[in-house]
C-alpha cells in the first residue's frame, strides 16, 4: 500500500476516464491549481453533500485558476446518473480497479458494522500548478469541506 503524499511531495501521476469516458491526466492541469478529491460511492448522503458543495462553488474555484477532480470507484454510467440527478457541475473519473486511489494512498481498509472491507478513505488534495501537494485533508468531514478547501486555496494563492 502506498502512503498518502505529503505537502511538498510530487503528485503522483494519474489517468482516469472521466464520466463521458475521456482520459484524464494529472499532466492536463500543468499550470493550474487542482482540487482532487477522493469518495466512496455516488448517491450516498455525504457523497452527495460533498459534491454538491464543490459544485456550488465551482466558479469560485476557477477565479482563482484552480480546477476540481472527483474519484470514486463507481463507473462511468453511474457518474453520469449522479451527475445528472444532482446538476453537478464537476467531472468525475471513474476508476473502478482503484489505481488512482492506490497511487494516492486512499484505498483502505474500512470498518463499518463490524465489517472490514477495503474501500477508498475520503482525502482531498490541493495539488499546485507545478503538480506538488501543497495540501491533504484526511478522513473529510463533509460538512462545510468545499468551504474549507476554497479557503486554504486562498491563502496558499496570498502567500505566493
Amino acid at each position: 500500500m502506498t502512503d498518502v503524499p505529503q505537502p511538498g511531495q510530487n503528485a503522483p501521476a494519474f489517468s482516469a476516464p472521466n464520466q463521458n469516458g475521456e482520459m484524464i491526466n494529472l499532466e492536463d492541469f500543468q499550470g493550474k491549481w487542482l482540487i482532487l478529491y477522493f469518495y466512496p460511492k455516488d448517491d450516498t448522503p455525504g457523497c452527495t453533500t460533498e459534491a454538491k458543495d464543490f459544485s456550488a462553488f465551482v466558479e469560485d474555484f476557477h477565479q482563482l485558476g484552480a480546477q476540481i477532480l472527483g474519484v470514486s470507484t463507481d463507473s462511468q454510467q453511474k457518474h453520469c446518473k449522479f451527475i445528472d440527478k444532482y446538476n453537478l457541475t464537476i467531472p468525475l473519473l471513474s476508476d473502478p480497479e482503484h489505481q488512482v486511489a492506490d497511487g494516492y494512498g486512499v484505498w483502505k481498509l474500512k470498518k463499518f458494522m463490524g465489517k472490514e472491507y477495503m474501500g477508498i478513505e475520503r482525502t482531498t488534495f490541493l495539488i499546485s500548478p507545478d503538480r506538488k501537494i501543497a495540501y491533504t485533508w484526511s478522513k473529510v468531514k463533509v460538512k462545510e469541506h468545499a468551504e474549507a478547501v476554497l479557503k486554504q486555496l486562498q491563502v496558499v494563492l496570498s502567500e505566493t
